[in-house]
């Protein structure tokens, strides 16, 4: 996805969250804050936009969302499991309606059961549902799956609305 169209899916976003009056935080690792970034560079966003929280570490993870140590030894960072509990730990740690949560392997690097280009999603509505999926983008190196991790997320977050 090129920036320019990467923009116009995060002022869709915004545009849609505005007329339906929600508000969206993020909780993000493997793409270090660029979901949040891409929604902030619209003017604008931050009657929309509460928060986002980059949560790289599995410390972050636990400190700032709640993720639970038992679910980071069983599942890994790299797991839908704590994509739920981070998209969860959103709601519970920021007055928001909508919350989006990746986690992932950009690369380079990864393993036989966890490849680079693995990236798991949580959205997470304020009513309490969350849906998690994870999205094998391939070896397309560190920028390339960041990137698409960022549209996939701003996808997400135009379908929850």
């Amino acid at each position: 996805m090129t920036a320019l169209a990467e923009q116009g899916l995060a002022e869709q976003v915004l545009a849609a969250a505005r007329a339906a009056g929600l508000t969206i935080a993020t909780a993000e690792s493997c793409t270090g804050g660029l979901v949040a970034g891409a929604l902030t560079d619209i003017a604008g966003s931050s009657d929309v936009v509460e928060r986002g929280f980059v949560t790289y570490s599995n410390t972050a993870k636990r400190e700032m969302l709640g993720v639970k140590v038992e679910t980071l030894e069983a599942h890994g960072a790299v797991s839908e499991e704590v994509a739920r509990e981070m998209a969860l730990g959103v709601l519970a740690h920021a007055p928001v309606d909508l919350a989006v949560s990746i986690t992932g392997i950009a690369g380079p690097g990864g393993s036989e059961h966890k490849p680079e280009g693995r990236v798991c999603f949580g959205i997470a509505r304020k009513n309490g549902s969350c849906r998690v999926e994870t999205v094998e983008f391939g070896p397309r190196g560190r920028a390339n799956v960041r990137q698409a991790s960022v549209a996939h997320a701003l996808r997400l977050l135009m379908s929850a609305i």
